[in-house]
């Protein structure tokens, strides 16, 4: 008979059938984005990169690739269930989606300031149930809830700001009344520029401390971008001037369902792999070299 005495510590752990997530940017490489981090980023002119993010595995790999935000956006709805819209997502199924990533950021101890959208119809009746609705989503994981529109909206924002909910708000295309705009088109050309940009500084003073600027002319971003001294802009089809770039995961991986958009570029073209395409896009959008206004801006 053997003495050899066997210890748990040298049992072979099964390895899981599903594989195992990507290590993430641990607190000791990166420090948890946050408020007053994003708003030191804004202040000092570095570049905050976002991404969408719809479950666990995708989002610790944004996260091990450094990206600062994920939002967990209602293009869900056309990215993971197949609909024409992003009208008819429910605020259960954000709620889920919000649990998911957040649950994949814990996991890996991720560090990414997590944004999740309310969806259409679950604002629109009152503050209060704007209220209720974000209550969801912030116990559900989020740091940040996100809404679209200007003018009415200003209210919302700031009875959700005064309750200790940050708020990043959405102007320019907005794809929850895609129907009442007449379709997927560039928003803010001419006359409609200033009363943009007249919707942007309401937000910001009722306490939106992020905003994102889509499908709209370069150089009216660019305004605005100057002007608002405590609200950040993040582009999307709104030129490299912004104080951020988003873009949604599947469209910058290249494997969206539809056309692509103008103001996307397929980081997976030149990449090896996921996340080093990941890496990329963080890095693009950090040295300012994506977006190209001459290819993705109006």
């Amino acid at each position: 008979m053997s003495n050899t005495t066997h210890t748990p510590s040298q049992e072979t752990t099964p390895a899981s059938p599903y594989g195992t997530l990507p290590p993430a940017s641990t607190p000791a490489s990166r420090k948890p984005v946050s408020l007053p981090r994003l708003a030191d980023m804004h202040a000092r002119g570095e570049k905050i990169s976002m991404l969408t993010a719809y479950d666990a595995t995708f989002a610790a790999m944004a996260d091990a690739a450094g990206v600062d935000c994920l939002l967990v956006g209602d293009s869900l709805g056309m990215v993971c269930q197949g609909l024409n819209s992003t009208v008819g997502v429910s605020l259960e199924t954000m709620r889920y989606h919000t649990d998911s990533v957040s649950r994949g950021l814990r996991r890996v101890q991720g560090t990414a300031w997590l944004i999740a959208d309310l969806p259409f119809g679950s604002y629109q009746e009152s503050r209060e149930q704007a209220l209720r609705s974000a209550t969801v989503l912030m116990q559900a994981g989020a740091h940040m809830v996100k809404l679209e529109g200007g003018g009415w909206t200003t209210e919302t924002v700031r009875f959700l700001v005064e309750r200790g909910i940050p708020v990043c708000a959405h102007l320019g295309l907005t794809p929850q009344t895609v129907h009442a705009l007449g379709g997927y088109r560039l928003q803010g050309k001419g006359d409609a520029g200033a009363l943009l940009k007249q919707h942007a500084h309401a937000l910001q003073d009722a306490g939106a401390t992020m905003l994102v600027l889509e499908m709209v002319p370069a150089a009216l971003a660019a305004d605005l971008t100057a002007e608002l001294k405590h609200c950040a802009t993040i582009g999307i089809g709104a030129g490299k001037a912004t104080a951020g770039q988003v873009l949604v995961l599947h469209d910058m991986l290249g494997i969206n369902l539809g056309k692509m958009p103008k103001f996307v570029r397929n980081f997976m073209a030149d990449a090896p792999g996921v996340l080093p395409a990941l890496k990329a896009y963080v890095q693009a959008v950090k040295d300012g070299s994506f977006p190209d206004d001459q290819l993705h801006a109006w």
